[in-house]
């Protein structure tokens, strides 16, 4: 029996994004990428803006939409794209804050000293 991994995220910001191929989905499903579910974009903004919680996991696919928009925009102009070089930059760009940890970019430097979350 297959599965249909062909799935559409409905994004808070983005609307409908379609996920493209079953590595992709793969990747979403995967725990490291689901952990971002748990860490805010935005730190401790929503203490004052109680609506502002946008999460990593939410940016990630939001950072992926804009890829393929960009991507689909080049080859519209004739900007030759191979389709192992479109999956590569949207794995790229949907790995992007992999790394991150809770309230990285806030705390990063008070918690670790000179460590960012890039190392």
């Amino acid at each position: 029996m297959t599965t249909n991994k062909n799935k559409i995220i409905n994004d808070p910001v983005y609307g409908f994004i379609t996920i493209p191929n079953d590595l992709i989905f793969e990747i979403i499903q995967h725990p490291f990428f689901q952990r971002l579910r748990q860490i805010k974009q935005l730190g401790l903004t929503s203490l004052i803006y109680p609506g502002a919680l946008h999460t990593r996991f939410h940016h990630a696919l939001g950072s992926m939409y804009l890829m393929q928009q960009a991507l689909h925009s080049l080859r519209s102009k004739g900007i030759e794209i191979s389709d192992k070089e479109f999956e590569g930059c949207l794995i790229a760009i949907l790995l992007h804050d992999i790394g991150h940890g809770p309230f990285s970019h806030t705390l990063e430097f008070n918690l670790l000293n000179d460590i960012t979350h890039e190392k």
